[in-house]
């Protein structure tokens, strides 16, 4: 089944010059080829919050994932090797701060009102320390209640690092 374009994520061109070059490249195969992250991300074995933070650039694509990316998103092996899809990561880069976009912002906002919160339970039930955004996962998932309301899920994995005396 091909999926119509208007329930695609593309690129948002307020955004290229943040961006490594193989953002335009994954997107706009991504949008030739009708794919949506999740289907992408089935193909590469990875979760839909993974392959999307690697057309970001926040991500480092494995070789492997370049070999299956280049086959699904039908872009040449050496077009996407040469392009520096496997190299470090320069994450925290891609959006202005505070974030413009009002998803995104939205996102900033329950940091900012409830981050405290949630560093005063983490550290009741855990002790001094922080979650890893290293020793992490994420997925996002679609919710719909009893009364019909659409409601969205995201799920935060980190690893708990204590902080260590010294």
């Amino acid at each position: 089944m091909t999926t119509p374009l208007s329930k695609l994520a593309t690129l948002d061109t307020t955004i290229v010059d943040r961006l490594p070059s193989y953002s335009q490249t994954l997107f706009a195969a991504k949008t030739t080829q009708r794919l949506t992250f999740e289907e992408i991300a089935k193909e590469l074995g990875r979760s839909e919050v993974a392959v999307a933070a690697i057309f970001y650039g926040q991500a480092q694509a494995s070789d492997e994932d370049v070999k299956k990316l280049g086959s699904i998103l039908k872009i040449p092996f050496g077009i996407l090797e040469s392009s520096g899809i496997t190299s470090f990561p320069n994450r925290g880069r891609s959006g202005p701060m505070p974030p413009v976009e009002p998803l995104i912002y939205r996102l900033y906002e329950i940091v900012q009102n409830y981050g405290y919160a949630f560093k005063a339970v983490m550290n009741e039930k855990f002790g001094d320390g922080i979650m890893s955004a290293i020793a992490f996962s994420s997925k996002v998932e679609k919710e719909v209640d009893n009364d019909g309301v659409t409601w969205v899920n995201i799920t935060l994995r980190g690893k708990w690092l204590p902080f260590t005396r010294f």
